[in-house]
């Protein structure tokens, strides 16, 4: 299907929803790659048609407009042509239950690290009122937004070593009006942190370098800096794990996502006491480590 077929099938189309169905056939007549925030084509069509709804279902069965036919295929244009993530092309993603602005300036949200946070850590931990936690590598902030959205009182700090994503970050921070419960640092991981902490957070780089150039092209669009994990995907990942216990309190936990490079990682350090979270919405590679694990392991 091409676009001249999509917008004679949007003109014809009787409700919202027939043009979901239509927008799902042609992307998936054109090869794209689903990963950022959806995982089929009919998924990003309905995220496609509902966000220029503005979420408003009172129209869902009505047909659309001539304008927002235009938007649709202004945008599917774009998404089939230079295969920019749907989310780049919105300016906007969720995360965890919560909308969050996006653009090229961070990886677009997807961790599966957002069901830890939305339980406010439990059962895993307990985190309450006063307790400090660190984002490392906040990108977006959406990690940071998120803890500090779920669990209140919680004081969060978060990194990133790019100013262009602190500055989308600040963005988001503002826009959940969270000003006074998160505060932004720049800094390559502990560089500058002075602080210590109940609580660790991170979603490093880990994509090992040299599948960066197979990645699809969907995935060429972010941030190298937010996905390249060196030789071995753990570059990152290493200097986190050897210096993260002189940032915790006693008692304090480390969560980190290694993702793919999960079974990497375990052969990497077969001796350490990793925690493998399972979660119920699915997703790997996201592991905890209490402070006296982390220096028993690496100073003892």
């Amino acid at each position: 299907m091409d676009l001249k077929e999509l917008k004679s099938r949007l003109e014809s189309a009787h409700s919202h929803e027939q043009c979901v169905e239509e927008i799902a056939q042609f992307f998936g007549t054109h090869n794209l790659v689903f990963g950022h925030g959806t995982d089929s084509a009919g998924g990003e069509a309905y995220w496609l048609v509902r966000h220029l709804q503005h979420w408003n279902a009172d129209h869902w069965t009505s047909p659309p407009t001539h304008v927002h036919i235009d938007e649709i295929l202004e945008i599917a244009h774009l998404r089939v042509t230079e295969r920019r993530p749907l989310a780049y092309l919105l300016g906007k993603t969720w995360f965890a239950g919560l909308e969050f602005n996006i653009d090229r300036r961070a990886l677009i949200p997807r961790s599966p690290m957002a069901e830890i946070i939305e339980r406010g850590f439990a059962p895993w931990i307990s985190v309450g009122k006063g307790d400090r936690v660190l984002d490392i590598g906040t990108g977006s902030g959406c990690l940071a937004v998120s803890v500090a959205h779920y669990c209140p009182g919680v004081l969060v700090e978060a990194t990133d070593v790019s100013p262009n994503a602190l500055e989308l970050a600040a963005e988001n921070i503002k826009k959940h009006g969270l000003e006074d419960h998160i505060s932004l640092i720049q800094s390559d991981l502990f560089d500058a942190v002075c602080e210590k902490y109940d609580v660790i957070i991170s979603n490093p780089p880990y994509v090992p370098r040299a599948r960066l150039a197979s990645l699809p092209a969907e995935y060429t669009k972010e941030p190298a800096v937010a996905l390249d994990g060196g030789s071995s995907g753990l570059n990152v990942v290493n200097r986190i794990l050897r210096n993260a216990d002189g940032f915790l309190r006693p008692g304090g936990v480390l969560f980190m996502e290694v993702g793919e490079i999960a079974q990497a990682f375990s052969r990497t350090y077969p001796k350490l006491p990793l925690t493998w979270l399972e979660l119920e919405r699915g997703g790997e590679g996201v592991f905890m480590l209490t402070r006296e694990e982390l220096t028993g392991y690496f100073r003892g």
